[in-house]
């Protein structure tokens, strides 16, 4: 570095936007009033990992790429296959190159993706989200988020691309696993906690987290990814913004990514109504907007709105859309010809500048850009979190049939037989968005045909070591020491190869139990059967593993299936022929000790269904949030073949023990519209075991001025009980959870009766009182919007 250079920086450093102690406002200012037009577009681009590093030092490629500085480095760990370390160093040596080669020296911001853990090599892999749904306990949640804080930080990673907060119906979207159900409520709470946990009480160690996909991504036409979503206004508000509004509000949600599809005709990073108009006008939101991956392109090459590059940068910027993701493309030279030929105000582009400015000052990233490398191997992947991930991936297991099978005796000298296409196999316990799955689909676009235009390596590979060790089979040989436990494929995932039939058939005839684990492989490849862009129009089990049940259930011994999916699947027959029915969902690295422990009763399962499970696709959508004239065929009820009550209800789960319940609505019946009343369940253990029960409180307005659903989730709590005892769980409601939007699309509540409904299950909640809400003489009144009640559990005491 020659000596102008460095008396250049010397002068760069008495700038005010140096300065820590003063406030942020200020310094955003100072800095972004000495920025030429191309640094501040800079800051709104992002580059690939792969594009900037190679083996720690930078390409060839990367100094002009870094010139006018950086917003965003797109996946250090995601999209490479280094060990932590490696990717500290890499991030560190980026941030070097930035603070020391480039004339502001503005640090960049390192995204990540975080649906079920960081995924990174040798990081802590969790239960993918419709699992941690399962547990009803966004405590958990919470945790979890605090790990991936934890481990992100470590490795110079500073945004988090979750939580998804797309309410899901339809359970052949693929990306469904990445969802916490079919309620907006539940995905509410459970986004609100993981918020929470990424973010931290501060950025002095928080990430930011980034809500997704903005919003209705996941009610798209036939279940299909990228398909336009038809939703009334009313609708899009009571469900699918409701989980968006309470991250923000409730959370204080520093990012938002938009969804790839239409509503309306209008693509949602494009709509300024959207990004604008209700996520910052009328909610307050002060972060900053990203796009989810090649979504500002795809307004010209995928949606036909926008005529060029240059055109489609406007139509994003103006709306509201901050940050090009994952590598500058429009926001590069079409956005300056934009703002040089006078289509783009400059003022639209140093509001967004701003935005992200005002982020890495929050960061600490001027004061901290680098990382402890040594520190990432100590944090990553650390034993207490492998914990925490094998209890959620426990607690997150659905007991959804069982006629006394279960649970397993682990001294018991029998014959096992472990069937399945994921009876030993680690890598169908991982979701879309674990590193392995990512890696294989980086390889395949690599190798295929390039829809996104990735510049991949030629020498990227994929390492076995992303794949857990442990197996369902070999867990359960650990844990059954006296049983012979024996293990057969049978056949894949997907496919019509039926050649490993004859040896399943065989092995379960021989066995005392047959234990077969049956479901997906998640992923984006081409052989994935869920996951990104793999819908399906089928909820039967991929390929030929129905008729493999089939084969075995014909042997007539107990079978017990273990479903591995990342959606509601299995046929009807599946279901309710089998001696005992479980879902796993996608349990991750640590899942099958979770499975075998809940198999042999070391666990007693206390999961819920975050989400109704179809009969077939013919039935969806299945949800129990109906309109009083929805749900069956009127005047006969049912479909002429079929029910149209769902296989399994939303809220559902079994245990290993039994539980009664007393409920009672205590203190004021008549409150307005500021006002609460208490709800009181008592939860008793009537059986042997100890274990958990989730108790579920719902409300119904049967005198609404519009029509409402005939049951709302407005609380919940899980609560473990020993076998013998009670416990109580206090819930305080508020009148402002009550509410609804009414024909001018604001949210009011009314006079009138609401019932109180409380139960284990949406199917078994009963109607145990109704309270009066005295809104006055208007009949109506606006009212704040609450978004979950005050829970106290207490021991009963005799």
């Amino acid at each position: 570095m020659n000596e102008r250079t460095t008396l250049a920086q010397h002068e760069i450093a008495r700038d005010l936007y140096r300065d820590p102690s003063r406030p942020i406002a200020e310094r955003v200012a100072d800095l972004l009033a000495r920025m030429t037009t191309d640094e501040k577009a800079a800051q709104l681009g992002s580059a690939w990992v792969f594009q900037l590093t190679d083996d720690v030092a930078l390409t060839v490629s990367a100094p002009e790429l870094l010139e006018h500085g950086l917003g965003q480095v797109t996946r250090i760990s995601g999209a490479s296959n280094v060990a932590p370390p490696i990717a500290a160093e890499m991030a560190n040596r980026i941030q070097q190159h930035l603070a020391g080669r480039t004339r502001l020296g503005i640090p960049a911001i390192v995204h990540e993706e975080v649906c079920a853990g960081l995924m990174a090599r040798d990081a802590t892999v969790f239960p993918q989200a419709i699992g941690v749904a399962s547990t009803w306990d966004p405590s958990l949640n919470e945790q979890m988020a605090g790990v991936v804080r934890a481990e992100m930080r470590a490795i110079g990673a500073h945004q988090g691309l979750s939580p998804v907060l797309d309410v899901c119906r339809d359970p052949r979207w693929g990306r469904i696993e990445e969802t916490y159900g079919e309620d907006p409520h539940l995905v509410a709470v459970m986004g609100v906690a993981f918020v929470r946990g990424l973010q931290g009480d501060s950025f002095d160690d928080g990430v930011v987290a980034t809500a997704k996909h903005f919003v209705g991504y996941g009610a798209s036409q036939g279940g299909l990814n990228w398909a336009p979503a038809q939703i009334p206004a009313r609708e899009l508000r009571e469900v699918y913004l409701h989980p968006f509004e309470a991250a923000v509000r409730d959370a204080r949600l520093r990012s938002v990514m938009n969804g790839y599809h239409e509503l309306d005709g209008m693509p949602c990073g494009a709509d300024r109504e959207l990004l604008t108009g209700i996520l910052r006008d009328e909610w307050g939101f002060d972060g900053y907007v990203v796009a989810d991956y090649f979504s500002v392109r795809q307004l010209e090459s995928y949606h036909r709105l926008a005529g060029d590059g240059s055109h489609a940068a406007v139509m994003a910027l103006s709306a509201g859309l901050d940050v090009e993701l994952p590598m500058t493309d429009c926001y590069a030279a079409p956005l300056l010809r934009a703002i040089d030929d006078g289509t783009l105000d400059i003022e639209v582009l140093d509001r967004a500048v701003a935005r992200v400015l005002r982020t890495k000052f929050e960061l600490g990233l001027f004061e901290r850009p680098l990382v402890d490398v040594d520190g990432a191997a100590v944090a990553v992947g650390a034993s207490a979190s492998r914990s925490l991930a094998e209890q959620i991936a426990a607690r997150s297991i659905v007991l959804l049939r069982n006629d006394g099978v279960l649970p397993l005796d682990p001294s018991a000298a029998c014959a096992i037989a472990v069937i399945g296409p994921t009876a030993d196999d680690a890598r169908n316990l991982l979701g879309d968005y674990s590193h392995a799955a990512h890696v294989e689909s980086l390889l395949e676009t690599r190798d295929s045909a390039n829809v996104f235009h990735v510049p991949l390596p030629s020498d990227f590979s994929l390492d076995d070591a992303q794949v857990g060790e442990e197996t369902v089979f070999t867990a359960l040989r650990t844990r059954l020491p006296n049983a012979t436990v024996r293990t057969a494929r049978g056949c894949s995932v997907g496919g019509d190869d039926r050649a490993g039939f004859d040896e399943a058939v065989e092995l379960a005839r021989t066995a005392d139990i047959a234990i077969l684990v049956v479901g997906d492989k998640s992923g984006l490849t081409n052989d994935a059967t869920c996951g990104e862009s793999r819908d399906r129009s089928s909820l039967d089990l991929p390929g030929v593993q129905e008729e493999l049940v089939a084969a075995v259930r014909a042997t007539g011994t107990p079978l017990v299936v273990v479903l591995v999916a990342g959606r509601p699947c299995g046929s009807a027959s599946l279901h309710e022929e089998s001696a005992a029915v479980l879902t796993a969902w996608l349990p991750g690295t640590h899942g099958a000790a979770a499975i075998a422990d809940v198999l042999i009763g070391a666990v007693n399962p206390g999961g819920k269904l975050p989400v109704s499970f179809p009969r077939t696709a013919g039935h969806i959508p299945v949800h129990y949030r109906q309109k009083v004239s929805g749900g069956r065929s009127h005047w006969k009820g049912d479909y002429a073949d079929a029910p149209v009550a769902p296989l399994h209800p939303f809220g559902h789960g079994l245990s290993y023990t039994s539980f009664e319940t007393s409920s009672r609505v205590f203190g004021d019946r008549t409150v307005d519209a500021l006002g609460s009343f208490g709800v009181e369940v008592t939860v008793r253990n009537t059986g042997q075991r100890d274990g958990d029960e989730v108790v579920q409180l719902y409300t119904r307005d049967p005198s609404a001025s519009l029509t409402r659903p005939v049951l709302e989730l407005k609380a919940f709590a899980r609560v473990h009980v020993a076998a013998g005892a009670s416990r109580t769980v206090t819930f305080t409601v508020h009148a402002g959870q009550l509410g609804f939007y009414d024909r001018d699309l604001r949210y009011i509540v009314e006079s009138g009766e609401i019932e109180v409904h409380v139960g284990t299950s949406s199917a078994n909640a009963r109607h145990i009182d109704s309270v009066h809400i005295d809104v006055g003489a208007t009949g109506s009144t606006a009212v704040a919007k609450r978004f979950d009640a005050d829970v106290e559990i207490h021991d009963v005491t005799r």
